[in-house]
């Protein structure tokens, strides 16, 4: 594996911080809660151009010292590095953005039933459609689709959907969160 790919833990552990950590201290201190989830969608932006900044980075310097090696990044693996490197660093900035948009609507939904609700309906998703070979089939699509994706365009656009939906959804689990 690539050390670039350890970059990637980042975006997933950052939306932790963001919603149990920081949410409470920022409403303690005055702060609304538009204004902190505006914050959050601009800070996971950022953090997903640096990350892929950085992984590209990594990827295109250190990955090819290790010549006796055989090192695996996953943009190589998702099929982005096939339209350039530069397309490579937008896919991944903007999967990375759907990835952290995805789990801090998750976690800000889990003092709630329907946050309970919506980890059951997910569990179910993966216990069910991946042993069932036809559903299975459902699944690899979806998945091909946001993240194992060569096609560009399709992948950048897909991700921006999704993000701007989760991150209205968001937006409505914030304005029923207390404190």
């Amino acid at each position: 594996m690539s050390n670039g790919n350890y970059t990637w833990l980042l975006a997933v552990l950052t939306p932790f911080f963001f919603v149990f950590y920081d949410f409470m201290k920022l409403m303690h201190l005055g702060a609304n809660k538009k204004d902190y989830y505006i914050a959050c969608l601009i800070s996971y932006m950022a953090l997903a151009f640096v990350i892929s900044l950085v992984n590209t980075g990594i990827h295109l310097v250190i990955d090819p010292i290790y010549s006796a090696e055989t090192v695996i990044n996953m943009m190589d693996v998702c099929r982005w590095t096939e339209n350039g490197i530069f397309v490579a660093a937008l896919q991944q900035m903007f999967f990375l953005f759907l990835v952290m948009i995805f789990l801090h609507v998750l976690l800000s939904m889990q003092a709630y039933w329907y946050g309970w609700l919506t980890d059951v309906i997910l569990i179910a998703i993966i216990c069910i459609f991946t042993p069932i070979t036809p559903l299975r089939a459902v699944l690899s699509v979806f998945f091909s689709l946001i993240m194992i994706n060569g096609n560009a365009l399709l992948h950048i656009a897909i991700c921006v959907l999704l993000s701007a939906a989760l991150s209205l959804f968001g937006l409505m689990v914030l304005k029923r969160k207390t404190l």
